[in-house]
């Protein structure tokens, strides 16, 4: 099973400062709860190993146990913001910490924490606006300003592209600190280049970014990104009977992939991006029942298992 990381996308537009290994371990919890069953709540500890964090990254064995655990000391500190409507309809302004609870066990180099209250619902709702991608996406990325722009850019992958977004609020978002590089030149050496490069060559997007100017000062960005080609080697749909799988395939079998397609980030486009995975697993059953759509599909269906007789 691919590690799928889903996140509210109230989350993802909230302004907080990780750095790398914390976001790291942050996304490992998240696999862990999902591949465990156990779900993610406020009481129950989830446990992250050093073996888990290098087969992932890719990190030196003799550090990765060190790193996890300083990084869960300092995440312990660190707080995140929001926003949400109550049943008023007035903006309620939210400050939680990440986690309520930490702990690490030297003898098992494994790293617990809990999750704060209010951060729960945000990571496991689902009924409402969602962002999720593999994980391997954001592996190989060294920079946590790329893994940040990774997630703000992937909330807009229906579209491929996102609004203009105001340089301070950007800032926020990407977690750059206000007294930190300050300069514009800094600014895109250090952050913006740096994240896109990388994002570029490690991710499943390409991105272009376009800058804004008030008079002759940058006032923001925006950005557009499309779906790198698939590398998989798979049977063109031309050698497959397109009318003749769309009769053939069962009911169960329809259901069956469109619960796997629902899963791949680049299903994205088809998105109607308010829907669960169930909803959209159950538009994707129904896809499956046009040929047209089922040719277009039939790529997808290689990469999750479908095998053409």
């Amino acid at each position: 099973m691919r590690d799928l990381v889903v996140k509210d996308n109230a989350l993802i537009n909230a302004s907080y400062n990780l750095d790398l290994v914390e976001q790291r371990l942050i996304l490992l919890a998240i696999v862990e709860a999902r591949e465990s069953g156990k779900g993610i709540n406020a009481n129950d500890p989830l446990q992250v190993h050093a073996e888990s964090y290098i087969n992932q990254f890719n990190v030196a064995r003799q550090t990765a146990y060190q790193a996890l655990k300083d990084a869960c000391k300092d995440l312990f500190a660190r707080q995140f913001s929001y926003q949400e409507i109550n049943k008023r309809g007035n903006i309620e302004n939210v400050l939680s910490r990440w986690v309520s609870e930490i702990r690490y066990i030297d003898a098992e180099a494994t790293v617990k924490l809990i999750f704060a209250p209010a951060i729960v619902p945000l990571i496991t709702r689902l009924e409402e606006q969602f962002t999720k991608y593999e994980l391997q996406q954001i592996s190989n990325l060294t920079s946590a300003y790329a893994v940040r722009l990774y997630e703000l850019l992937i909330a807009w992958r229906s579209t491929g592209q996102t609004p203009f977004i105001e340089l301070t609020e950007f800032r926020q978002k990407i977690g750059v600190l206000d007294d930190e590089y300050t300069r514009m030149g800094n600014f895109k050496d250090r952050v913006l280049n740096l994240a896109i490069a990388q994002v570029n060559e490690h991710t499943d997007i390409i991105v272009k970014c376009e800058q804004h100017k008030r008079g002759r000062t940058i006032s923001g960005f925006s950005f557009t990104f499309k779906q790198k080609k698939s590398v998989t080697k798979a049977t063109k749909s031309a050698e497959i009977n397109i009318e003749d799988l769309a009769k053939k395939m069962t009911v169960a079998q329809r259901h069956l992939f469109a619960k796997e397609l629902a899963e791949l980030p680049e299903m994205g486009k088809y998105s109607q991006g308010t829907e669960s995975y169930s909803q959209f697993a159950v538009r994707i059953a129904e896809m499956l029942q046009d040929p047209q759509k089922l040719k277009e599909l039939v790529p997808h269906l290689i990469k999750v298992g479908f095998k053409a007789k």
